[in-house]
């Protein structure tokens, strides 16, 4: 077997050397494994890895390969998950101590969607607490560092799927996106991150933030395999009503089928997005060069107006915690969750139990997503929030009526250095072009483009509800034609 190159090696590669017979299922993952050992201890983007359980995975592929009944062209090859996404037999402490010995009994649909392909899940990554934050520092067990410069986050809250990637410690892996959480560090990484439209993934199994928010979504090295990787978790689940009934086209065959150019598609430009203060100016002028890239390529850019844009930040901090308050209320050390030891009475225990199992910015959410839905300030927090997101997901409407997909930048400046945001609302103002599609329910796809402070920039492609297809077949475009080919970090 000749030396594998993990740090280029994707999953269509990975697929190819397994059906030659080059490397089997086993040695794949040996190595993987043997990568998380040498290099995680810089990166700590995983909390747990079964290795046992990994390889009995692993032979179960090579036995299937060797009798001709693989269940797909990616039968063996591994796959991280994030610690809010459930998977039999694997905790699943949403990087809390509340839940730290938590086991699930069962599979989410798309771990076992992915399980159906003869993917692996490999491992539990780390995460801010119950999704809760930008840059991972708010996980109960450890800070996950960005591969490219470990005094520096990775980005929030699926900071360890994203760091995975980027160190190569994994091919691909399954995060969350609740405001902004997978295309966040996604774009801090320099991965591909794609957050699907809303009802495009179930949410079965995964431990709800915010119900109306959440998706979850693949982190990859490139557009292609995050495209397989969205393929194989898509469709819908009677577990989750709120998945479409509606057939989605491949993916991966629209990526297959991308044309050379973008001759025939408008571009839009949200001019707040454009305009907005405190985007660092080598960020825009890595998001300007790819739609210099665009327009070259045959497409029409077109300025487009998102005008609520401005009340995105405070109308999903209002939606989010509220609902955060109720899906969180079930942690109590009664129903689920550790429980303190001699409690005085069933009161004190609820208050212990969630004063010790709860951080601190989860207990943040928790108490402002209460004061919202409380007696006296619904109509004037929560009902007007709701109000609001609907303009905003009428701007998007609007927009693409014009345009086919949106060209934005993924976040105002690169990955900031651990302790630089201390003030939560500086840390949520960093979240401002990611949040209101998320109140929207339309896709997004952060694309690894460039760099500033030596670190790289994504560029955010938006597209309709169930747009997908037109997304991931602009982002193979840009990917092909972007002047940096390949992003491998340094780690």
């Amino acid at each position: 077997m000749n030396k594998v190159d993990l740090k280029t090696l994707t999953l269509q590669k990975a697929s190819d050397l397994l059906k030659s017979g080059e490397v089997s299922s086993v040695e794949l993952c040996n190595m993987y494994l043997e990568r998380v050992a040498d290099v995680d201890s810089k990166v700590n983007s995983f909390l747990k890895v079964a290795n046992d359980k990994v390889l009995a995975m692993a032979e179960d592929a090579d036995k299937r390969r060797a009798e001709n009944q693989s269940l797909s062209d990616y039968d063996g090859i591994p796959v991280g998950i994030k610690d809010c996404i459930v998977a039999e037999g694997e905790t699943c402490s949403c990087a809390s101590k509340i839940l730290e010995n938590v086991v699930s009994p069962y599979d989410s649909t798309a771990v076992k969607k992915l399980k159906a392909q003869g993917f692996i899940p490999f491992g539990r990554l780390n995460m801010d607490e119950f999704a809760m934050g930008s840059s991972t520092e708010n996980s109960a067990y450890n800070k996950t560092s960005n591969p490219w410069d470990t005094e520096r986050v990775p980005g929030g809250s699926s900071g360890g799927s994203a760091a995975s990637v980027g160190a190569s410690l994994i091919p691909a892996s399954l995060g969350s996106d609740t405001g902004g959480s997978i295309r966040q560090p996604a774009a801090f990484c320099g991965v591909v991150g794609v957050k699907p439209s809303y009802g495009m993934v179930s949410r079965f199994g995964l431990v709800a933030f915010a119900s109306s928010l959440d998706q979850i979504g693949p982190f990859a090295k490139d557009v292609t395999d995050a495209a397989i990787v969205l393929d194989a978790i898509s469709g819908v689940d009677p577990n989750d009503s709120t998945t479409s009934p509606e057939e989605h086209p491949s993916l991966v065959e629209a990526v297959k089928n991308a044309p050379k150019d973008l001759n025939g598609l408008t571009v839009g430009l949200p001019k707040e997005y454009m305009e907005m203060a405190g985007l660092n100016p080598e960020v825009k002028a890595v998001v300007d060069k790819a739609i210099d890239q665009a327009k070259s390529l045959g497409a029409t850019i077109k300025e487009v107006s998102l005008p609520h844009t401005k009340y995105a930040v405070a109308t999903y901090y209002i939606i989010a915690t509220a609902e955060a308050s109720a899906n969180l209320a079930r942690f109590d050390g009664i129903r689920y969750g550790e429980r303190v030891e001699d409690p005085k009475d069933l009161i004190n225990t609820y208050f212990k139990s969630r004063g010790a199992g709860f951080g601190d910015e989860v207990k943040r959410r928790i108490i402002l997503g209460t004061y919202v839905l409380s007696s006296g300030y619904y109509d004037a927090y929560y009902l007007r929030a709701q109000k609001v997101r609907t303009l905003i997901r009428n701007d998007f409407e609007n927009a693409f009526k014009d345009c086919d997909v949106l060209l934005t930048p993924v976040t105002p400046d690169v990955a900031f250095k651990f302790g630089e945001k201390s003030d939560p609302l500086q840390m949520y103002l960093a979240d401002i072009f990611t949040i209101a599609l998320n109140l929207s329910g339309n896709c997004g796809l952060s694309l690894p483009y460039g760099f500033a402070d030596d670190m790289p920039v994504g560029v955010q492609l938006i597209a309709p509800h169930f747009g997908e297809e037109v997304m991931f077949k602009t982002a193979k475009v840009l990917e092909d034609n972007r002047e940096q080919k390949e992003f491998i970090a340094s780690v």
